[in-house]
């Protein structure tokens, strides 16, 4: 690097002075003129530049393993510690976490609803167990709330809605465009924790009408909801702390890109074989013979 580097400035500056700024030996530079990139050095080259579309592509949030699926998606065959080393080399990083707090396991039960969920995150096929949840998001209008609902299947979120205000009607829509959208035949699991817009009597009335099951978790105890929180911290790391939201309007149509043009279509996710959700239950459903 340091070599193009001479050669690219060569006519604006002595050579001389160029090696002794970047502490190289003359000698070695022009050695390096004198040999043509070997094979192995065009190709890296190529392929780095296949890594920085995959990773400008998802938002400079994909690591070395999700950017090779996306390599060998078009046909590259690379290894993983090959992109990994380009990457680690040309200082291309993933968008990482943050750690948890410490807190407690346990937690007392609800009185509403039982946990039948009992912290088992992996079902065996959609509609059996959704889980959903509340967070905010700031703008300089004000809070905006976003309600989910993910299908712990896949993990896509089937329903969402957002609103100036948290009350029961934030909860009620995103669950109602969850059932309209996958429209379940058979009894399903809502798993929630123990917020009073989850404990009114229009969310049990709704869920009765439309046999969906009300699960709950302990109260304070984060883990027995970890995939809804496990997505809320993937959007505000990926794409809300990363942004300014001048108005809520501007926060709503935001939120809108990264979950349905993003985060379901194109993110691939470590539980679902490196799959975007949509993608992996599309190969379910084939699978089985159902579409």
């Amino acid at each position: 690097m340091k070599y193009a580097f001479i050669r690219d400035h060569a006519e604006q500056y002595p050579v001389r002075r160029l090696c002794s700024v970047l502490k190289v030996h003359p000698s070695g530079y022009y050695a390096w003129r004198r040999n043509p990139e070997s094979r192995r050095a065009r190709e890296d080259g190529r392929l780095l530049r296949l890594i920085r579309q995959s990773w400008e592509d998802s938002g400079r949030i994909y690591g070395y393993r999700k950017v090779t699926h996306d390599l060998r998606d078009i046909g590259e065959h690379c290894g993983r510690h090959r992109v990994a080393r380009l990457m680690r080399q040309n200082r291309i990083r993933s968008q990482t976490g943050y750690r948890r707090r410490p807190g407690h396991k346990y937690g007392r039960p609800s009185a509403v609803a039982p946990n039948h969920l009992q912290q088992q995150f992996d079902v065996p096929a959609p509609n059996k167990a959704w889980v959903t949840d509340i967070t905010y998001i700031r703008t300089h209008e004000g809070w905006l709330y976003l309600s989910v609902v993910l299908d712990l299947f896949s993990r896509q979120v089937v329903g969402w809605s957002m609103s100036n205000t948290i009350n029961k009607e934030l909860v009620l829509n995103a669950l109602l465009s969850a059932v309209w959208r996958r429209r379940p035949a058979g009894e399903v699991i809502i798993h929630s924790d123990q917020g009073s817009q989850f404990g009114s009597h229009d969310w049990r009335d709704f869920l009765r009408d439309h046999m969906l099951t009300p699960s709950m978790s302990r109260r304070g105890n984060c883990f027995d909801n970890a995939v809804a929180e496990s997505s809320f911290q993937l959007l505000k790391r990926e794409r809300i702390r990363r942004k300014v939201y001048p108005t809520r309007e501007q926060a709503r149509a935001d939120v809108f890109d990264y979950i349905e043009m993003f985060y379901n279509r194109k993110r691939r996710h470590g539980y679902v074989q490196q799959l975007p959700p949509v993608e992996y239950e599309k190969r379910y459903f084939l699978k089985n013979g159902t579409v």
